[in-house]
Parts: structure tokens; sequence; C-alpha cells
């Protein structure tokens, strides 16, 4: 990751998934490049978490109890629509991947994850794209309003 990519300490992330060994890894390696990371096991735990912290990328499972990926990409994308979503799943099928696309998750990324890095890159892609907009919306509080 060059400098310049490298995460403020004001980037958020929420890894939701009931492996927990896959959501400590994921959530350590995220760690050890600068993000804040909050952890769920479920889509419920999510919308709990959202609801409390600011985040600004959420990586989900699909497959999960309570809750599931699909239905909590649904929920983010109504309650919370400026989140970013990455998909993560093992159980692929069309109907999955057109669901996220459907919803508007920014990806989906297949298990198992061997390198992270597919993953890396659609995080910072998606912390870049939530860049742009707090640029824009830095600028548009500077101008005159036209009258």
């Amino acid at each position: 990751m060059s400098d310049a990519a490298k995460p403020s300490h004001k980037v958020s992330l929420l890894i939701v998934d009931d492996d927990e060994d896959l959501r400590g890894s994921l959530s350590r390696y995220f760690r050890v490049l600068g993000y804040g990371v909050h952890e769920a096991p479920n889509g419920a735990e999510a919308l709990r978490l959202l609801d409390r912290e600011q985040v600004q990328v959420v990586i989900s499972d699909i497959m999960m109890p309570v809750m599931d990926g699909i239905d909590l990409l649904r929920a983010i994308k109504k309650e919370h629509p400026m989140v970013h979503v990455i998909m993560i799943t093992g159980y692929v099928t069309m109907d999955n991947a057109l669901a996220c696309m459907r919803l508007g998750a920014d990806t989906l990324v297949f298990k198992p994850i061997e390198d992270f890095t597919a993953l890396e890159s659609a995080v910072e892609k998606a912390v870049e794209a939530v860049r742009h907009w707090v640029r824009l919306l830095k600028q548009l509080q500077t101008m005159k309003p036209v009258s």
C-alpha cells in the first residue's frame, strides 16, 4: 500500500462473518494496515453496530445465521446509503451474485480467501470513493449559492 493510499485514522471498517477465525484474521489484517475495525457475527448485530458507530466500509459474508448478508446489504443501502459494502462468499450462486449487484454492493469476493490483496484493493477503492464525496461536499460548503 502506498503512503498516499494509507487510510487515515478516521476510516473505519466493519467485518461481518459468522466464521470467527476468518473475521479475526480480516480484523487483524486491516488493523495492521491502519484501519479502525469493528466486528459482528451476523447482519442483525452489524445493523446495531452501524447505528452506534461511524463506519465507511462493510465487508460482509452472505451466508450467516440470524440475518444473512443479502438482507444486511439491503438494510444498509436503505438506512446507511453512504456506507460502501463489499460482499464475500463461499456459497457462489448466480442468484447471490446478481442480488449483490442489484442491491449496490461494491464488489463480491469469493472464499476461500487465500490472499487478502483483492479484498484490500476493494477496500481501497471504496475508501477513495468516500474521500471523493467528502471532498465534493467540502467544496460545496465553500461555494456561494446561485441566485
